[in-house]
């Protein structure tokens, strides 16, 4: 009954956001896009690196290894930081780090010296997405969380396709070093920060407590049950986005002989679907619920899996990659708003980080195992494809069923 009347509450609420509000949600959805911009610039650009260091792809790709299996280190260093400091000012430092890196890199003089600058990155990037949906979701409206956790999470494939726009655009310009360069300008975000941007007002309300000191070890014991659970949805949503998105490209490209005019035009179709997916489903959940929306979601990839992976022209190629990334990403648009509502207040920061990032780690041999399984049966990516995005999406199902509904959740006290 209190569930009901909070929500009704919530939508009787219709005070307009204020100045910090949006400027909060700004710098939160800014970070995550120009972090997933640096991101991915290196995807596109891997063979141009590995031949301008004198190396091989090969040796090269494990740049995106490391900073795939850095990023939980990222979350804890700066989660950490973020409860004792505050969120705002600790996000600006993130940026301002992964900023310098990006820099950094686009002057390496070998391969070994880059892929250094790899693993620092990893550190960074890793404690970009804890801090930045902590600031957003503890400043927005409770009435505006669902659609504030579907704009951020679609964040990411916005870097993406940034990204894809910037190569194809600059690429051959500029080159990969030019690139890597147009990474430092993150910095402009992170002094918007510090200057504009206001802190949390629930980390302030915290800080004025008698008892405000995180104490993680207690946090851990108590709340074990709930860290272990999101560590595991984390895992299966992150081989739900990478199975379905890392190697789909490779697929069009070796499987279907496309050229690069073709995959780049269905990869930015794609991740226009994927932001449109985010942002609908982070919307319905808040009048649904967070659950429900996640599963139907999940469950709705499974009709489209044919489409996606056994399509023989473009256009139907393209269609299922659209529908496919759609649910996908409308999953992941939860996810922000979820995993906020989740965590105990005192370490909020640190475990939502955590958790995501510890799940990446864990869904990180996604594209050496689709690979090999392909190489296996003679280059077709089909059945390694569609059978981990099948199994996932039931998997998720199965988790998110038997979890905890978080919609209603005050998340000033998590209760």
């Amino acid at each position: 009954m209190t569930g009901e009347h909070t929500a009704s509450a919530q939508s009787r609420d219709r005070t307009p956001w204020t100045a910090p509000q949006r400027r909060a949600l700004f710098a939160g959805v800014g970070s995550w896009t120009l972090d997933g911009l640096d991101y991915f610039i290196l995807v596109f650009v891997l063979t141009d690196v590995a031949n301008g260091l004198k190396s091989t792809v090969t040796t090269a790709s494990l740049a995106i290894t490391l900073t795939l299996l850095l990023r939980p280190i990222g979350a804890i260093v700066f989660g950490a930081l973020a409860e004792k400091f505050g969120r705002k000012h600790i996000l600006a430092l993130n940026i301002v780090l992964y900023s310098v890196i990006e820099l950094i890199s686009a002057l390496s003089p070998t391969i070994a010296f880059f892929l250094v600058t790899r693993i620092f990155y990893g550190i960074m990037m890793g404690g970009i997405w804890g801090v930045a949906s902590a600031l957003t979701m503890e400043t927005v409206p409770d009435r505006s969380r669902g659609w504030v956790s579907g704009v951020f999470q679609a964040g990411y494939p916005a870097g993406y396709l940034i990204a894809a726009i910037l190569y194809g655009l600059l690429g051959e310009a500029i080159g990969w070093r030019g690139l890597f360069a147009l990474g430092g300008l993150p910095i402009l975000l992170a002094v918007y920060m510090w200057i504009f941007v206001k802190e949390s007002p629930v980390w302030l309300d915290r800080g004025t407590s008698k008892d405000s000191k995180p104490r993680y070890l207690e946090t851990f014991k108590q709340s074990w049950k709930i860290i272990v659970f999101a560590i595991v949805l984390m895992a299966a949503f992150n081989f739900f986005s990478h199975g379905t998105q890392d190697m789909y490209p490779t697929f069009l490209k070796e499987q279907h002989g496309f050229g690069n005019g073709v995959e780049s035009l269905i990869a930015i179709f794609y991740n226009i679907a994927a932001i449109l997916g985010g942002i609908l489903a982070g919307t319905l959940s808040q009048k649904f619920g967070r659950r429900w929306v996640m599963i139907v979601m999940s469950l709705l990839v499974l009709p489209a899996i044919p489409l996606w992976a056994y399509s023989h022209t473009a256009v139907m190629l393209g269609l299922g990659a659209f529908i496919v990334q759609f649910m996908v990403q409308g999953a992941w648009g939860v996810i922000p708003a979820y995993l906020n509502e989740l965590m105990p207040l005192g370490a909020r920061a640190m475990l939502t980080g955590f958790v995501y990032q510890v799940g990446n780690v864990i869904a990180s041999p996604n594209s050496t195992l689709q690979a090999s399984w392909a190489e296996h049966l003679g280059g077709n990516f089909s059945l390694p494809m569609s059978v981990i995005a099948g199994s996932v999406a039931v998997i998720i199902a199965v988790l998110v069923f038997f979890g905890k509904e978080t919609r209603d959740t005050n998340i000033e006290g998590n209760t």
